[in-house]
């Protein structure tokens, strides 16, 4: 098997589901509705043939996490998901304590599903909760109300020992205390990971043309920081630290799978509109699926794939990444990981610079982390490690 530097990291499946109910104002992820239903047993098999190739490209690896995201994996059926799962299983080794999380919507009909994904090697859920006011969630243009996302939450603590969801903040009118407020219903109900996102707004989606028109206005970027340090201030005195900017976890509860692409390991993703990382004999190779779903099974009937896109990466640009990535993480990053990767050690003007700002800080371990002033600054600080 190939050497490299992030070796030791791990090896990672992401699945990408494509399907939504409906499509979220605020969303740029690949999602796709289609009214008409889709035929679970087409994807089913185009699924397991794209992992068999994608194997046969990664020989020898041990698959340490799987995440099936989307869209809306919680729109599979129980079957659909452990066909995925058995495919994976066939194709590489797995860890015996592998990680295998499923987002879902915290809907009735799909949260009656948990108990047969959990049968399907499911052990971890990732809810989309988003809010947990009902005005907030309908003008999210989400399908669930407050009570039914914590009814899913409910019914996930009784299926899955380990689970998780996301809220947005920075919403519309959002004040600092009602978000504390939130924060801490939420670290009630969440037993040992919340991940916490600001509201942003993206090009080419229905929040962006609201914006554009002025009907509809999200905190300036000073409410926002003060959003932001509500958040680190109430997950932390709850004993819910960040370990990544948006990621906040009791120790140990960490979601492996988010750790691995932070800290640079491998993973292959399968399935529309996917990105992976492979470390093949002619490096570190970035690779990109066909984003249309009917496109993407068209290609993999014909091709045994749906890569539409494959990138040898430079020295400088694994360096770049690594520096982008790990710099999430309040662990920071290895610098001898960094020379590993790009022939080169961290220029040590520009860093002695930003330790001098208190934008980075020199951990025990030697480890280069992102202070609590830099974090929010992260890619002016990546921007300038990176220089040359």
């Amino acid at each position: 098997m190939i050497d490299h530097p992030t070796r030791d990291v791990g090896f990672g499946i992401y699945l990408h589901w494509p399907f939504c109910a409906a499509k979220c104002p605020y969303c740029d992820f690949n999602s796709h509705v289609r009214h008409a239903g889709v035929d679970q047993a087409r994807w089913r098999e185009a699924f397991a043939r794209a992992i068999a190739q994608a194997a046969a490209r990664t020989p020898g690896r041990t698959v340490t996490s799987i995440f099936l995201g989307g869209g809306t994996p919680s729109l599979m059926e129980p079957a659909t998901v452990g066909t995925l799962l058995d495919a994976v299983a066939g194709a590489w080794g797995v860890a015996p304590d592998v990680e295998v999380t499923l987002e879902a919507n915290p809907t009735s009909v799909e949260a009656g599903r948990f108990r047969g994904y959990r049968a399907a090697g499911v052990n971890r859920v990732s809810l989309g909760v988003q809010a947990l006011n009902d005005p907030d969630l309908k003008r999210l243009g989400r399908l669930h109300g407050a009570a039914e996302a914590m009814a899913a939450v409910e019914t996930a603590a009784a299926h899955f020992e380990r689970f998780s969801f996301d809220l947005i903040y920075a919403r519309p009118d959002q004040s600092p205390a009602a978000w504390a407020a939130e924060l801490r219903e939420a670290i009630a109900r969440a037993a040992e990971h919340l991940s916490l996102y600001q509201l942003t707004i993206e090009e080419g989606t229905p929040f962006h043309g609201l914006a554009a028109a002025g009907r509809l206005t999200v905190p300036d970027d000073d409410a926002a920081r003060a959003l932001y340090d509500v958040t680190q201030e109430v997950c932390a005195a709850a004993g819910l630290p960040a370990y990544e900017i948006s990621n906040h976890a009791r120790p140990g509860a960490e979601s492996r799978h988010n750790l691995l692409y932070w800290r640079y390991g491998e993973y292959a993703g399968i399935g529309p509109g996917a990105h992976g990382r492979l470390v093949l004999p002619e490096g570190r190779t970035g690779t990109a699926t066909e984003r249309n779903p009917e496109a993407w099974l068209a290609r993999v009937a014909q091709d045994g794939h749906g890569i539409v896109d494959t990138e040898t990466l430079a020295p400088d640009q694994e360096g770049d990444e690594f520096l982008l990535m790990g710099l999430r993480l309040t662990e920071g990053i290895d610098p001898a990981r960094y020379a590993a990767l790009t022939g080169r050690p961290l220029a040590a003007s520009r860093l002695d610079g930003l330790l001098g700002e208190g934008l980075v800080a020199r951990r025990p371990d030697g480890r280069i982390a992102a202070t609590a002033r830099g974090a929010p600054l992260l890619n002016a600080v990546v921007a300038e490690l990176a220089r040359e």
